[in-house]
């Protein structure tokens, strides 16, 4: 049995004293003194992440998958969705077949198809010659090939077949998420009655807020059946309108997530989103041809430090980055909180919230 003290974060509140784990599950919480400010959170759980540490999960290639999920390891993300980006039919296809391994060694807690299903005009740095409408075909090929590795997907409510798509990936346990979307109020509401449960980064690829047109930030963010995630890295997000969210949705509707890239843990360069140049410079990515924002070169401690600067409370963001994307994503009940009973996946940080340790399943 191994034990860890210090502040812990529960649902129930912080506790200060010790941690037990015992088989690679957690034993026991024991309040007492403490000889340390040390945090003990759980371990991060980030749905939308295209890569980092130089490599990435949009080409469909294991090894590379296998060392940008180590990279996120490394920053307390414990649970991870290996993010794809719109790509033809067949990268999409044999992505699925190659990332069943990781799923099945749990490198990787499953795959999130980030398109091709999105709106043309709120495309970001999604490459517009892959976009298209949703094929009942594909998806379904999709979740039978990945055997149970197909997590999610983002789709635009309005496109042709779009509810229809959103029906059949719930109806196949997959989760179903709006965005990149030009959708209006009522659209965005149909594809949420349709069984959508996930705002992709909420404000970012979507139609602006209007007060006559509510469109698909209102639409998410005022309906409690959906959780919105948040890239918290200060350049997605003004501090105000992330703070906004999170309180409006709060800690039980909000998900931390990362969006990153290859870039992410890199220098400043040119990288590939894809199939598209991205310039990194000063830690921001954007296309080389318009300038669009290029998913990100966050980390998930960093989006943990940057909401808490922005005046949420640590408790809060603890379940912002856990506890509700595993819930979201289905594994609640076998990690994102510190529970006894749940797996000891755990993130240890200085009383400055950066990284010191890593629990993953104990080890």
């Amino acid at each position: 049995m191994t034990k860890l003290s210090g502040r812990i974060v529960t649902p129930e509140g912080i506790v200060s004293g010790s941690l037990r784990i015992d088989g690679g599950r957690i034993a026991a919480i024991e309040p007492g003194p403490v000889e340390t400010e040390q945090w003990i959170l759980p371990g991060f759980v980030d749905i939308h992440n295209h890569g980092g540490g130089g490599h990435t999960f949009t080409t469909g290639d294991a090894a590379a998958a296998r060392q940008a999920a180590a990279f996120h390891l490394g920053h307390g993300t414990t649970t991870l969705l290996a993010s794809l980006v719109s790509s033809p039919f067949d990268l999409m296809r044999d992505a699925t077949v190659a990332y069943r391994e990781l799923f099945a060694e749990g490198v990787i807690a499953g795959i999130h198809f980030e398109g091709p299903y999105l709106a043309e005009l709120r495309c970001g740095a999604q490459n517009p010659a892959f976009l298209r409408d949703p094929s009942i075909a594909e998806i379904a090929e999709l979740v039978k090939l990945g055997e149970g590795a197909v997590r999610m997907m983002t789709i635009a409510p309005e496109r042709t077949g779009a509810v229809e798509a959103i029906r059949l990936l719930v109806a196949e346990g997959v989760v179903a998420a709006i965005g990149h979307t030009d959708a209006t109020y009522d659209q965005t509401l149909a594809g949420i009655d349709a069984g959508a449960t996930v705002a992709t980064h909420l404000f970012n690829g979507m139609r602006p807020v209007h007060h006559r047109e509510p469109g698909p930030i209102i639409g998410l963010l005022g309906d409690q059946r959906v959780a919105c995630e948040l890239v918290a890295d200060g350049i997605h997000l003004h501090d105000g309108t992330l703070l906004f969210a999170a309180t409006t949705g709060g800690a039980d509707r909000t998900v931390l997530v990362t969006d990153a890239m290859s870039a992410a843990g890199m220098s400043d360069g040119t990288y590939d989103l894809g199939g598209q140049a991205v310039i990194v410079a000063d830690r921001v990515a954007r296309l080389a041809r318009d300038g669009s924002i290029a998913g990100s070169t966050l980390t998930m401690d960093a989006a943990l430090r940057q909401a808490v600067g922005a005046g949420i409370p640590i408790e809060q963001a603890a379940r912002m980055a856990a506890t509700t994307p595993a819930e979201r994503i289905g594994l609640g009940d076998s990690t994102g909180a510190i529970v006894p009973g749940l797996r000891a996946d755990l993130v240890i940080l200085s009383p400055e919230l950066h990284v010191t340790g890593v629990r993953r399943n104990g080890t």
